[in-house]
């Protein structure tokens, strides 16, 4: 299993037996070995990369998960639980593990000589268990679940563009301006032509219909576009709080925002007794709440 899980991670047999100190050759008897004893294709090789199979991804998780509390048996036997050692698996949405979690992960690992960590940034929901992960960044009103969740904050739903557009356009005054500009739309998935705003009168959120010039899967492209002029867009706080801070971005109907999205750092409740798993989240919850309390007071409502 681990060296299955370094040749994913190394992308490569070769890659993987440096790192082990194994031979090429040792690392391919182990993986076919495992994929004789499953009766699965787990990897497919060419000549430059490995790719795993579905089969192999599932059983990658599994295996993530097996190594990991395996590592956490050793320690407890060793009862080595006060000092962090082995491999931190973290994974957070991709603007915000760019902008705060990475930082975090640096100071970790200067910190603690004996911790790996593999940082996964993924703007999709990822299931701790299933993929062998120790801690998640959650930016989302969380449903009820066996997960440990920490408050650090949160983030705001903000409108924005450039003052080059609006000396141009003008500036929307109410939510239902937006239908004479040009809205760059955010989608995951479906393209999406509803944006959201404060609750009305009536007590739910204000749904608002626009329609979208551009429609684009990944917010650094719709700020970019932007900051080149090229419409409104919604997006999250901390995604633009550098270009406001700069001028190069304005936020606007801030009287309208509709209710902030809680930021948790999340875990199962088994990993709380792992001293690396303690131990980061001591580090990380106050540097985290600090950055997210500054971007709650840059909040201007005219």
């Amino acid at each position: 299993m681990i060296a299955f899980v370094t040749a994913v991670d190394a992308n490569g047999f070769s890659a993987a037996a440096r790192r082990l100190g194994r031979s090429p050759a040792s690392i391919t008897r182990a993986v076919a070995f495992l994929e004789k004893r499953t009766g699965s294709e787990l990897l497919r090789r060419t000549t430059r990369a490995l790719k795993l199979t579905e089969s192999g991804a599932r059983y990658l998780g599994a295996c993530r998960r097996i190594l990991g509390e395996l590592e956490e048996a050793e320690q407890i036997a060793a009862s080595e639980r006060t000092a962090p050692r082995g491999t931190l698996a973290v994974t957070a949405p991709l603007g915000f593990g760019r902008l705060h979690v990475r930082p975090l992960v640096d100071a970790f690992v200067a910190a603690h000589a004996d911790v790996q960590v593999r940082l996964l940034l993924l703007d999709r929901l990822v299931n701790l268990v299933d993929e062998g992960l120790d801690l998640a960044v959650r930016i989302a009103h969380l449903p009820d679940s066996s997960l440990v969740a920490v408050r650090v904050g949160e983030v705001r739903r903000v409108l924005c563009a450039s003052p080059r557009y609006l000396a141009k356009r003008g500036k929307p005054r109410a939510p239902a301006d937006l239908a004479e500009h040009d809205c760059i739309s955010l989608s995951q998935a479906a393209p999406s032509d509803v944006w959201s705003f404060a609750a009305g009168t009536a007590g739910r959120p204000r749904q608002v219909k626009i329609r979208p010039r551009i429609t684009v899967n990944s917010a650094d492209t719709a700020i970019a576009s932007v900051l080149d002029g090229g419409g409104v867009t919604h997006v999250l706080s901390y995604q633009i709080a550098a270009a406001v801070r700069e001028g190069q971005l304005v936020e606007l109907l801030t009287s309208f925002e509709p209710a902030p999205l809680p930021v948790h750092l999340v875990y199962p409740a088994a990993s709380g007794t792992s001293a690396k798993v303690r131990a980061f989240v001591d580090l990380a919850v106050p540097r985290l709440k600090a950055a997210l309390a500054g971007d709650r007071a840059r909040r201007r409502v005219p």
